[in-house]
């Protein structure tokens, strides 16, 4: 592992962090392809390469170093989820699409824009009135089908800053983390 570990520090040093220009639903985010720019030439000048396999329910990301054969791997169960008027294989797509980001990002510890989470206790604000209660109701199915607090987690990572401070946002990623910790 010594290699693997010399060349993924090596590689978190250099790289620099990925801006989040892809605009979502109520959120921006770093898509694939800007991800892949940015990381496959470091990645390649270090050493290291990946593969994302979809297997069973989810996907399993392996970080290896190419010249020892090391390698570093984790899975993430993808829930199934119903995304507004998308069909099952479209849902199912944006899940793979959206876990794709996140495990490569998680394993090669990525920064993709300012982290908040440590910044201080967060000032909730009163209901953020662009929120819909369509919009509401959507957030509540996704976070019903977070089998776990990590997939809540993931959930919370994607909302948009502006939207965190909802107090009815708030309320429903805590209830689900809630009921997931009893």
């Amino acid at each position: 592992m010594k290699n693997l570990i010399k060349s993924l520090s090596a590689f978190q040093n250099e790289c620099p962090i990925i801006h989040k220009d892809t605009k979502g639903h109520n959120y921006t985010y770093a898509d694939l392809p800007q991800i892949f720019n940015t990381i496959n030439p470091l990645m390649k000048k270090h050493g290291l390469c990946f593969s994302q396999l979809l297997e069973n329910d989810g996907i399993r990301t392996i970080l290896f170093h190419v010249e020892s054969g090391e390698s570093l791997e984790t899975f993430t169960q993808i829930p199934k989820v119903k995304l507004g008027s998308m069909n099952d294989y479209q849902a199912y797509g944006s899940g793979v699409s959206y876990f794709r980001r996140y495990c490569i990002s998680s394993i090669l510890g990525l920064v993709t824009d300012k982290d908040t989470d440590a910044a201080g206790t967060q000032v909730t604000s009163p209901n953020n009135s662009s929120l819909t209660t369509k919009d509401l109701k959507e957030l509540e199915s996704v976070l019903n089908d977070c089998q776990s607090v990590e997939a809540v987690k993931e959930i919370w990572d994607t909302i948009e800053d502006v939207f965190k401070t909802d107090k009815r946002v708030i309320k429903l990623v805590t209830d689900r983390k809630n009921q997931l910790t009893k």
